[in-house]
This record gives C-alpha cells, structure tokens and sequence, in this order.
C-alpha cells in the first residue's frame, strides 16, 4: 500500500492512509495478530472517512485497500450512510476466496453503491483470472488483471514481468478511474 500511494500522490493524488487497530498495536510491539473482527474494522474505517471528511473536506472521496482491506472498502460501498460519502472503492487483490475456505466473497460487490474498481493478479490465490470468470461478479465491478502477478504483487521471475512495472501499471489504471469518477 505504501508504494501504491506513493505512486497516487506523485500523480497529484492526496492521498491519506491509516491503519486498522490490529496493524496499529503490531508497529508498537511487533507482534503478529490476526486481523480484528470485521465490525471493529468496518468501525475503524467509518472513523477514518469521517476524519478524512472533516479535516481535508475532498470533492470526491476513493476507498482503497489492499486484499481484506479492499473488502472493507466494498463493505463500506454498501452502507447506506457511508455510500453517499464516497465517489469509488478500489480494491488491490480483492480475497475472493478466504484463505482456508471454499466460499466465494461476492456480497460485498453485490451490494456495492459505488462504482468498483479491482486490480487483481491473474495468478492471485484468493481469485485468479480462471476462477472469477467462473463467478458472478456484477457488470458494475470493473476488474483489471496484471499479468503473473500474485497476491502479494510479485510475479515470477520467469515471467519476465516486473513488480514495479505492475505497480506502474497499477498505479495509470487507478489514476484513471479516479478521473473517471469526474469532479
């Protein structure tokens, strides 16, 4: 994330991040934790639009996030007082899969009140470019795939792809859907 909103401010995006409470507590003791129970993160992330609204008052306000991340932004797509705050959610990775489970994340998008944007890696292990096309993801969801990559954005070295050339690429298609989503 730290990469893609360097890349986002260097194309003349404010860009503002924060992080959930369990990622706040591992940069003070260094500890891994799983992440928290998803209404402490959907709390978390109402806060920090309303913060964002208050302090820096955008023309137009995009989610991103990168895998659970990215579906706590659709989450947040969804909520009919959070919607109306909110011009896109772009999510990197998106986990359609959980990570030891068969069942397919689609409800978020489903219910998304927004415009959807998702980079995925065609190699992503939580949903690759095979398996989404197998399921229903609404027409209202554009997903761009960057070739070899994984969910981690790294793609093989065989490939002969390279991470900063997918971030780059990552980085002009987000830049366009933010200026799709017009002032």
């Amino acid at each position: 994330m730290q990469a893609m909103a360097n890349r986002l401010a260097a194309n003349n995006m404010a860009v503002v991040r924060f992080n959930f409470p369990y990622m706040q507590q591992r940069l003070l003791d260094g500890k891994r934790r799983p992440p928290n129970p998803t209404p402490v993160l959907i709390a978390c992330f109402a806060e920090a639009i309303d913060r964002v609204i208050a302090d820096f008052a955008p023309q137009r306000l995009c989610l991103m996030g990168k895998s659970m991340g990215g579906r706590m932004a659709a989450i947040m797509a969804g909520d009919s007082q959070i919607a109306p705050k909110i011009a896109a959610v772009i999510c990197l990775g998106y986990p359609f899969l959980p990570p030891k489970g068969k069942e397919v994340r689609l409800a978020p998008l489903q219910l998304a009140n927004v415009p959807v944007l998702i980079i995925q890696g065609e190699r992503d292990s939580f949903g690759n470019k095979e398996q989404v096309a197998n399921w229903d993801v609404p027409a209202s969801v554009n997903i761009h795939w960057l070739q070899d990559w994984d969910h981690s954005f790294v793609p093989r070295k065989s490939s002969g792809c390279t991470e900063a050339a997918n971030l780059d690429e990552a980085t002009r298609v987000c830049a366009q859907f933010i200026a799709d989503r017009g002032d």
